[in-house]
C-alpha cells in the first residue's frame, strides 16, 4: 500500500480492482461530476447477518458482457436517494469496500445500482478521489499502469472463474 498522502493522477476513465468483492479489475469512470461512487449491481437483495443489514448481489464487471457473472455480499452503511444526471432519483444501498488504482488501496462508499445500460461498470466519485488523493488529467485514459483491455479480461476471466456463473 502507499502513503495515505501521496496522490496518484488518473486519466478520465481507469481500470481499478476491488479486492473485497473479489474483481481483480473493471473499468471505471472517473467522474469529477458524481459525489458518491456507483457500483454496478442486479439482484440486490437485503439479508440479516448477525444483526446487522448485509446485501448480497451479482455484478457483471466485463463491459458489454453479461455473461459473466460475479456474486459478491456486503455490509450496507446506508441507504440514500441519489439523483443520476439524467434527474432520476433511486433509492440505493451503500457499502464500503476497498478499491485499488494502480498500487494504491483505501477504502471508499459505493452506491449499488444497475448499470448494464451504461458505457462503465462502475463511477468513481469525488468523494472517493479525495480519499484516495487522486488527481484526475481529464485529456488521458488508463495512467494507472494498468495493460490493455483485452489482457485485463483475460486476466479477469481466468482469476474468477469459480465465482462466474
Amino acid at each position: 500500500m502507499s502513503e495515505k498522502n501521496e496522490q496518484i493522477v488518473v486519466g478520465w476513465r481507469e481500470w481499478l480492482a476491488l479486492p473485497d468483492l473479489g474483481v481483480p479489475s473493471i473499468k471505471a469512470k472517473v467522474d469529477t461530476g458524481a459525489r458518491t461512487s456507483a457500483l454496478h449491481a442486479f439482484s440486490v437483495e437485503p439479508f440479516d447477518n448477525n444483526g446487522e443489514l448485509w446485501v448480497k448481489f451479482g455484478m457483471h464487471p466485463l463491459q458489454n458482457n453479461t455473461d459473466k457473472e460475479v456474486w459478491c455480499e456486503a455490509k450496507v452503511i446506508d441507504q440514500r436517494a441519489v439523483t443520476d444526471s439524467g434527474g432520476h432519483s433511486e433509492q440505493r444501498y451503500v457499502i464500503e469496500t476497498n478499491v485499488s488504482v494502480g498500487q494504491k488501496t483505501w477504502t471508499i462508499e459505493a452506491t449499488l445500482t444497475n448499470r448494464d445500460s451504461m458505457l462503465f461498470r462502475m463511477l468513481l466519485g469525488r468523494t472517493a478521489m479525495t480519499a484516495g488523493n487522486i488527481v484526475v488529467n481529464s485529456a488521458l485514459s488508463y495512467l494507472a499502469g494498468q495493460t490493455l483491455i483485452e489482457h485485463m479480461q483475460d486476466s479477469l476471466q481466468d482469476n474468477l472463474e469459480g465465482n462466474f456463473e
